[in-house]
């Protein structure tokens, strides 16, 4: 959404960079490579080659320039440096029940880095806006395609921050 920044977390900022290099790195260069020796075979109206390699090659272009633009937007933040850990916020894996005692643990990321069947949510979404803010044992209403639920917020955990398994 315009305006609102592009939170996301360090590990989501490195596969999305990683990404980002691999297309540029690897597939781009392979794929010209691919087309120019296909331009080279005569008649392009024909050469499927050439038809579809310029497809991809679109493609990957276009990716490229979505993740660049993503990237450039990109707030970084290390849920492990959060001061408040008591309450949810960008970063924070959640346990919740809802009224017909169904748990359910979740972590609220950055959009690009959302995976639901992983358990990853964007910190957008309708869910994580009802749960933002919220302390263990705070009640919830979010409104869900199925209709209206209560949750119940049963437990809030962070990364640890670095060098807390250092010190002995």
């Amino acid at each position: 959404m315009a305006g609102e920044p592009n939170y996301i977390t360090p590990a989501g900022y490195a596969a999305m960079r990683a990404r980002y290099d691999h297309l540029f790195a690897t597939e781009r260069p392979a794929l010209v490579e691919t087309i120019s020796w296909a331009a080279g075979n005569g008649d392009r109206s024909e050469n499927g080659d050439y038809i579809y390699g310029r497809k991809k090659l679109r493609e990957i272009d276009r990716e490229l320039g979505h993740l660049s633009r993503r990237m450039k937007a990109a707030k970084v933040i290390d849920p492990a440096g959060q001061q408040d850990r008591g309450r949810v916020l960008f970063g924070a894996t959640v346990t919740i029940v809802d009224e017909d005692d169904q748990e359910r643990t979740v972590t609220l990321v950055g959009e690009d880095e959302a995976d639901a069947g992983a358990g990853r949510i964007s910190w957008r979404s309708p869910l994580a806006r009802a749960l933002r803010g919220a302390a263990v044992g705070d009640l919830r209403r979010v409104n869900l395609p199925a209709g209206p639920k209560e949750m119940e917020v049963l437990a809030i955990r962070y990364p640890a921050p670095a060098g807390a398994n250092d010190a002995r």
